[in-house]
């Protein structure tokens, strides 16, 4: 069931709300806002380190010495957080790895620290998200 209701924003901010709706392709603003608060929600669950799942997506030179041996080990220890893996060769010497990750929010976010501070690591990200359970 939708129900209504109203807010107040001043002019300049509620142009600049419009424009990004424009860019992101928002059919309205009220799907602007739904997601707003859905994002709000997710990480409200990532600092409240509620059970969480998101994607570590790691670029790594893979000739440097030992490198790969040190993800697969950080990958055993945190084994119980972890979904699935992909490994992609993208050229002679950068190789991608996308993991996807589930768990309590703080060991999600350990695992991607250790990975990051790893030496010959090039680019780490979390992308954060939600096991949905407390999204409508």
């Amino acid at each position: 069931m939708l129900k209504r209701f109203s807010i107040s924003l001043e002019e300049d901010l509620l142009d600049d709300f419009d424009q990004v709706i424009t860019d992101k392709k928002y059919k309205n603003r009220s799907e602007a806002i739904r997601d707003l608060i859905r994002n709000s929600f997710v990480e409200n669950e990532w600092a409240d380190d509620k059970d969480v799942m998101g994607v570590i997506t790691l670029v790594y030179d893979h000739h440097q010495p030992n490198l790969q041996e040190k993800i697969t080990e950080l990958q055993h220890n945190f084994f119980q957080q972890i979904v699935s893996t992909t490994h992609v060769h993208m050229d002679h010497h950068n190789c991608m790895e996308v993991i996807i990750v589930r768990g309590k929010a703080a060991e999600v976010s350990r695992l991607a620290d250790d990975l990051n501070s790893a030496r010959g690591v090039r680019n780490c990200r979390l992308a954060m998200s939600s096991t949905g359970k407390h999204l409508h």
